[in-house]
């Protein structure tokens, strides 16, 4: 289980402090997915870094008895300043992981090559996606933190992506930030939207969709 509770997040901006989140709360079943719906700036990506454990509440508690990834997509959880292959061993060592078995897994996922001997931080943005995806996929989370992972890529890595996400994990929870309304409809059962920092959880996904589209 995987419970958000009354979450609050402020930032301090010029002239005083920004509420990304407010009071936002919500409980996810293993291997349940839940869709998050909301426009640019309505606090999507901030829910997202607060589950992964990226940033700190102001107010608030998250409760977790399931494993979560870092948050999978074009940001993602690599280490700018490592190589690709530095990734690999830091967080083969931080997961206690056979170090050959996840770098077989992210040169033959991720189609890198010899990118992965440099800086992530010389990578195209595409290109971080791919290891961020690939290195997340090599470890076995309980849930997987989904922000915009499916934007990544030609649509041959797009296809391969769904499939092992949502074909080969799909008994895995999954909480997944995307602007695809298809992939929505298709994968998840449930929808939190945000708007404006706050947000609501509908049960109804055809009527949390048409939400989405009025706000």
């Amino acid at each position: 289980m995987l419970r958000a509770v009354r979450l609050v997040k402020d930032y301090t901006v010029e002239g005083g402090k920004h509420r990304a989140l407010n009071d936002v709360s919500f409980e996810l079943a293993r291997g349940e997915k839940l869709a998050v719906l909301g426009r640019n700036g309505a606090g999507k990506s901030t829910l997202i870094r607060l589950l992964g454990g990226i940033e700190m509440p102001t107010h608030g508690h998250i409760e977790r008895t399931m494993s979560l990834s870092w948050p999978v997509g074009l940001g993602g959880g690599v280490l700018p300043q490592l190589t690709g292959n530095d990734n690999i061993r830091f967080f083969a060592r931080i997961y206690g992981k056979p170090l050959a078995e996840i770098r077989d897994f992210v040169e033959d996922f991720a189609q890198l090559g010899h990118f992965l001997s440099e800086p992530v931080w010389t990578y195209s943005t595409g290109m971080q996606g791919r290891l961020n995806f690939a290195l997340s996929l090599s470890f076995d989370f309980d849930c997987y933190l989904i922000d915009e992972v499916l934007a990544v890529g030609d649509q041959r890595f797009v296809q391969r992506s769904c499939d092992e996400l949502f074909v080969k994990r799909a008994h895995r929870s999954m909480i997944v930030v995307s602007h695809e309304m298809e992939t929505v409809r298709t994968y998840c059962s449930r929808a939190l939207v945000l708007h404006r920092g706050r947000g609501k959880v509908f049960d109804n996904l055809d009527l949390a969709l048409d939400i989405y589209r009025s706000i």
